[in-house]
């Protein structure tokens, strides 16, 4: 694929997605020169002039002019060549013919995968592919098929287009996802968290968590987080010990979620803290850290107290995690002193429980060990309040 020189990004070299203008008049792509002042560069890559001003101005002529040289000639600027059969033609292999395709009601389901298939691959083996799909639309519209009720009775279908959306995904516009504060759309992502296989599952924890962790989807975020039935698939998904990789997912999205603090007594009257404890008691999770790190979030509010203390097996599930994180990661450790510690100060029930399941024993172990300065900390507090109960302990023996 040939593309013009004025329709390359001079940072990224590739195809513009977001043509953006700087002060000093030079054009980048907006990802591009954004990565570039984060970095902590104050110069126009290109004059290497000092920038008083990094405000960035849409260059919606330039952006105008690609996309009509992108429609101009589809089947020459982007062929799609990797999925090619023995006789179609080239014109039945651009975006264009493959963005009418998926629009119209009229192609049939494995004309719609096919398409599908071929917009994978393009997005997945060539940034030049994808930067096309991404001028042309295709991430919308994907959205738009996919949240719709009819998708959610194929799996195959919300599979297939769930992929193309996480492609495209780094590489998009995320304020596109905000259709899906549109009660249809967010029903529709509902029924998909509930009646979606294991695979399509997955796939929306992933797209959740890139949600919650965006600034442009904050809002979108809130009001995901205030559906109940997002909540309790999510749950859901923690619970089960079937599909490793979905119940990881699951922690992820549910800790982006809950690092906003509105979500949280939502995620508590949701069952989270229930889910998390019952993630944390598998067999070596390897979402353990993140999932102490939301517990401990979740403790702050006194309904998460409530809901651990509650929990039968909440106290001796966190003493376990206290010295056998320590040995992997010492951040989840921190947290699992934390999380004790919280329910610890205000529950001698608590504090009962965790001397119980030896909670002494691992916090000695943990202090001769190479933890972090902050675990030691924490667990120096925690000795000190299980001190009391300790000697009197020592005293009845």
């Amino acid at each position: 694929m040939s593309i013009p020189y004025l329709f390359r990004c001079p940072i990224s070299l590739d195809l513009f997605t977001d043509p953006v203008t700087l002060s000093t008049g030079q054009t980048y792509d907006r990802p591009s020169i954004e990565k570039w002042l984060a970095d902590g560069n104050l110069t126009c890559p290109v004059t290497m002039q000092r920038l008083t001003d990094t405000t960035l101005i849409p260059n919606h002529t330039l952006r105008h002019l690609i996309h009509r040289w992108l429609l101009a000639d589809p089947g020459v600027n982007c062929r799609h060549r990797p999925v090619r059969s023995a006789g179609d033609s080239d014109a039945g292999f651009s975006l264009l013919a493959l963005k009418q395709k998926l629009q119209s009601s009229n192609t049939s389901r494995a004309d719609k995968l096919d398409c599908l298939e071929k917009v994978r691959v393009l997005s997945v083996e060539s940034d030049i592919g994808r930067a096309c799909l991404i001028e042309l639309g295709f991430f919308p519209l994907l959205l738009q098929l996919l949240f719709q009720y009819s998708v959610v009775v194929d799996s195959a279908l919300a599979e297939a287009m769930l992929d193309c959306v996480l492609s495209l995904l780094a590489s998009a516009q995320l304020d596109s996802l905000d259709m899906l504060k549109e009660h249809a759309r967010l029903t529709s992502l509902e029924l998909l968290l509930d009646q979606g296989n294991t695979k399509t599952k997955t796939s929306l924890c992933h797209l959740l968590k890139v949600i919650a962790a965006s600034s442009a989807t904050r809002e979108l975020c809130l009001v995901v987080g205030e559906s109940r039935r997002v909540l309790q698939a999510l749950v859901s998904l923690l619970h089960d010990k079937s599909s490793i990789r979905a119940s990881e997912a699951a922690v992820r999205a549910i800790s982006g979620m809950c690092s906003l603090e509105l979500n949280r007594s939502h995620a508590i009257r949701g069952g989270v803290v229930d889910g998390l404890v019952s993630h944390l008691s598998s067999p070596n999770p390897r979402t353990a850290a993140p999932a102490l790190a939301t517990l401990e979030l979740l403790l702050t509010l006194e309904a998460g107290k409530k809901a651990l203390v509650e929990h039968s097996d909440a106290i001796k599930v966190l003493v376990k995690m206290v010295f056998r994180m320590s040995t992997a990661d010492h951040e989840g450790s921190e947290h699992a002193l934390g999380s004790l510690l919280a329910v610890c100060c205000e529950s001698e029930k608590a504090r009962s429980e965790a001397m119980d399941a030896g909670v002494m024993t691992q916090l000695l172990l943990l202090l001769q060990s190479q933890c972090s300065s902050m675990a030691k900390a924490k667990a120096r507090d925690l000795l000190k309040l299980m001190r009391s109960l300790w000697t009197e302990e020592t005293r009845r023996l």
